[in-house]
């Protein structure tokens, strides 16, 4: 089973793309602390390249912004691909399958400065089943 739940703070402003057939790509990386420290008292930091299609691409970008708080569940995809000088290199994605935005509007350091999801009221006109 190839499945990856992650929490962390996006590192830059989501990219919102489009490929030849015109489906929506976003690219975007998050850091993420690790749950220790290490032995000179410091907590370390992994970055990880996240990429989301369609849908929930479109929210992404819609709705994240650099230093806005995310959790992302989805799965690793290892790629090769040949840097500029002609070396072959390794890198990691995330392939992100659904995203939640953890923050609340009015939030103290809230950094997304973008407009956010809002729930509609629900109307209880009493015939609810349960």
């Amino acid at each position: 089973m190839n499945k990856v739940f992650l929490i962390g703070n996006l590192t830059r402003d989501p990219e919102l793309t489009e490929t030849a057939s015109g489906v929506t790509v976003c690219r975007f990386s998050i850091a993420v602390n690790r749950g220790y420290t290490n032995r000179d008292g410091e907590r370390e930091t992994d970055f990880f390249n996240c990429t989301a299609w369609r849908g929930t691409a479109e929210n992404i970008a819609k709705y994240c912004k650099k230093g806005g708080k995310v959790a992302v569940t989805g799965s690793i995809q290892i790629r090769n691909y040949e840097d500029n000088e002609g070396k072959n290199r390794t890198a990691v994605d995330v392939i992100v399958q659904d995203c939640e935005f953890l923050y609340s509007g009015g939030e103290k350091g809230d950094v997304s400065g973008k407009k956010r999801p809002q729930l509609e009221e629900y109307d209880d006109d009493g015939d609810n089943p349960f």
